[in-house]
């Protein structure tokens, strides 16, 4: 395992949004799913995807909080610009599990 300093650490911006639109990506080499989370009024609604199909359904992921780093530079993926990444654990088959906070809070809430 690599350390880093806490300067490093604190460079990563993770952010708690709200998904409030999630759709099917069939142009993924991967299945996938677009999504849209509300990170508040400071940084509004922004996009991007996630390789978490295998565990949840669209319907049931509008309105859940997320845990997101918010801070990277947009990234091309397909025909979609990501303008964050929704973090998650994975499993030993390989599905991913969305890392949520404990208790519902603002959107746009800082982890400190």
């Amino acid at each position: 395992m690599q350390t880093i300093s806490w300067q490093d650490f604190e460079m990563v911006e993770l952010r708690v949004g709200t998904l409030v639109r999630v759709e099917p990506f069939p142009e993924a080499r991967r299945p996938a799913y677009k999504v849209w989370a509300d990170f508040g009024p400071e940084l509004g609604v922004r996009k991007s995807s996630a390789q978490i199909t295998d565990l949840y359904r669209p319907e049931a992921l509008v309105g859940r909080q997320i845990v997101a780093v918010v801070n990277f530079p947009p990234k091309q993926i397909g025909p979609l610009q990501s303008e964050f990444l929704l973090t998650g654990f994975y499993r030993p088959d390989g599905a991913v599990v969305i890392a949520i906070p404990e208790q519902a809070v603002q959107n746009g809430a800082k982890l400190g």
